[in-house]
């Protein structure tokens, strides 16, 4: 398995990376076709955030999946060892459902409603201003993978725009995906309306998804 170890505001230590080969045999034993985990580490320079200065981020790539991590600590091995601990319990519900995937069995579903929200009315949709700078980071065709970046005009925003090739999925599917990443968030096309859809955390036990389609198609149906 290869891994990547990157520093941003920091340094790399020897040391770190020592730890942090002695103790990648808990991801190859959990998920043996894991190719690739990249590991960054990021320094926070504010002195009042000194309890959380040092963030651990872990992304594995296991077939098509991708299963991310993230803590934060005072320094640098103990904001390691708490992401690899949330790393292997996302890497252990995946071996899991594939499992249940071989042996015929639905994956239990999340004990959660999801409340789908209301797709507003074109009338209610204040139109933005155009911005032709910022319709350049669209304007041409990027294959699987690619990633094009543009500054809008004389501001410091830059925009990135990246092509993601994914099946479409159910509602469950995309919560599961958002767990195993950790991420507030995951966009997907739902398999049932064949809709561009994003799930969302809410607060506490609760979610939310939106779908997008156009007025002709919605007016069509």
């Amino acid at each position: 398995m290869e891994i990547v170890i990157t520093g941003r505001h920091t340094q790399i230590k020897q040391r770190f990376r020592d730890v942090v080969e002695s103790k990648m045999n808990r991801v190859t034993a959990i998920a043996p076709d894991a190719q690739r985990i990249q590991v960054k580490l990021t320094h926070e320079g504010n002195p009042r955030q000194a309890d959380s200065a040092q963030r651990v981020e872990l992304t594995v790539q296991a077939g098509k999946t991708v299963i991310r991590a993230e803590a934060s600590s005072a320094d640098e091995f103990s904001a390691f060892d708490m992401a690899i601990d949330k790393l292997t319990q996302r890497l252990r519900r995946a071996r899991d459902r594939r499992k249940d995937h071989r042996r015929g069995l639905d994956h239990a579903p999340l004990p959660l409603e999801v409340p789908l929200a209301e797709t507003p009315r074109p009338e209610d949709v204040a139109a933005p201003e155009p911005d032709n700078s910022a319709q350049d980071a669209v304007a041409s065709d990027l294959g699987p993978g690619e990633a094009v970046e543009v500054q809008v005009g004389d501001t410091p925003i830059v925009i990135r725009r990246k092509l993601h090739i994914a099946e479409p999925m159910s509602i469950d599917e995309a919560l599961y995906e958002m767990e195993l990443i950790g991420h507030d968030f995951f966009l997907f096309v739902n398999k049932e309306t064949n809709r561009p859809s994003v799930v969302y955390r809410r607060h506490g036990w609760s979610y939310g998804v939106f779908e997008i389609d156009t007025p002709e198609h919605v007016g069509g149906e």
